[in-house]
């Protein structure tokens, strides 16, 4: 990996500065892993920065060191180097949890999507992965899911690790005995050493972010975020279009209620003279905190009713489902959305040759099934770039760059 590879080099020539703390892993560690909930960024002082009293076997002395990556229990994992860098001397990822798009800039997604490229090739290769041997993933997943879950749980196992998973937690889970978010969150992370959770509450994942000592990354908590997926968004439009800067896209569907959308649009603000065009029925228009955010941004938008002349301009239309389950009892309100804006041959028809199609799917009726076989037909492409993303997010928030 680019960043792995320089700090491997790095990593050989310290290894004499690095063989006492290694041998100390021999020892037992003592004390409690430490937390500081002084929040900048969601980023906190954790496993990687926590002190701890280790036991050096030449001498009866407890030894105080610094930056011991372990996992939180007694016994220290004994190193072992691949291509990637030596935990005792990577660099620490700058966060600690991923919770909303806001956390990112430019920089942290340039990086990002560089590991990606790394763990595209690691995907690809014959050889299986061990970075994260020893290491455990808890997935609980409150809300349905196939694409944000599953992929999850690959990018987990084909970097080596293993997975403790949960479906429909909400029913089946002591959620359905009333206990708290935070009561649980305590106990699951008394067995892995990271939680991939998705709730039905906007903010829950900030709230379990809060309470646990390992990292936690929000997979969608009710209408209100959903960063993985705008950060594989993001890494496809750049993957497909060549560029972030300058480009139109155009958001269309269920806008008030897409988590996804509305990420994205934190994450598309990040970078320059990007337009977007918000289409959607008036029953699920974009609500006003995202339009205010990208005007402080000097971020161009403008709502528009018809999709076909929106089309045109763009370079990305990104459609999203009217999600019935975000409606309640008001069927007539759902009734009278679905259906507006349909993605097909009339559309694409319109569309620019580099321009692209993408959905963050499930889809229902709102993308043709005819439009499968265009090669501006994304959205698949885009369901598999996620797997990378997250192989680089659990790498880089277990191990560091």
């Amino acid at each position: 990996m680019a960043a792995s590879s320089s700090f491997m080099s790095h990593s050989l020539q310290a290894h004499a500065s690095t063989e006492t703390a290694i041998k100390c892993c021999k020892g037992y560690m003592y004390g409690n892993l430490c937390s500081s909930y002084s929040r900048i960024g969601y980023s906190r002082s954790k496993f990687l920065t926590s002190p701890k009293f280790l036991h050096n076997e030449n001498s009866t002395k407890w030894e105080h060191v610094e930056k011991c990556p372990t996992r939180n229990e007694i016994q220290c994992r004994a190193v072992e180097i691949e291509n990637s860098v030596s935990p005792f001397i990577s660099k620490k990822f700058e966060l600690d949890d991923v919770i909303e798009a806001q956390q990112f800039d430019r920089e942290i997604l340039n990086h990002i999507f560089e590991v990606a490229l790394d763990m595209e090739k690691i995907e690809k290769s014959s050889s299986k992965s061990q970075m994260l041997k020893g290491y455990l993933m808890a997935t609980l997943f409150y809300e349905p899911s196939t694409r944000t879950r599953l992929s999850f749980e690959s990018a987990m196992k084909r970097l080596g690790g293993e997975v403790l998973t949960t479906e429909n937690a909400r029913e089946f889970s002591s959620a359905a005995k009333g206990e708290t978010l935070e009561d649980t969150i305590r106990t699951v992370e008394g067995y892995s050493d990271i939680i991939v959770m998705r709730h039905f509450e906007s903010g829950a994942a900030k709230k379990a972010a809060a309470t646990a000592s390992i990292p936690i990354i929000n997979a969608g908590d009710g209408p209100g975020q959903h960063p993985t997926q705008a950060l594989l968004d993001v890494y496809t439009i750049q993957r497909e279009i060549g560029k972030l800067d300058g480009i139109k896209v155009g958001l269309v569907g269920d806008l008030a209620n897409g988590r996804t959308v509305r990420s994205l649009a934190y994450l598309l603000a990040k970078y320059k003279d990007v337009k977007i065009y918000f289409v959607s029925p008036d029953v699920v228009k974009m609500k006003d905190d995202i339009k205010d955010y990208l005007t402080s941004q000097d971020v161009k938008w403008e709502e528009c009713d018809n999709l076909t002349e929106v089309a045109s301009e763009c370079d990305v239309v990104y459609q999203t489902r009217i999600q019935r389950e975000r409606f309640g009892e008001r069927i007539d309100l759902y009734e009278q959305a679905r259906g507006k804006y349909i993605v097909d041959k009339n559309v694409l028809n319109v569309m620019q040759r580099h321009a692209v199609v993408m959905h963050p799917l499930p889809r229902l009726d709102e993308i043709t099934i005819d439009v499968d076989e265009d090669p501006r037909a994304a959205y698949f492409r885009q369901a598999k770039n996620g797997l990378y993303i997250r192989m680089a997010l659990v790498k880089l928030l277990l191990l560091g760059w």
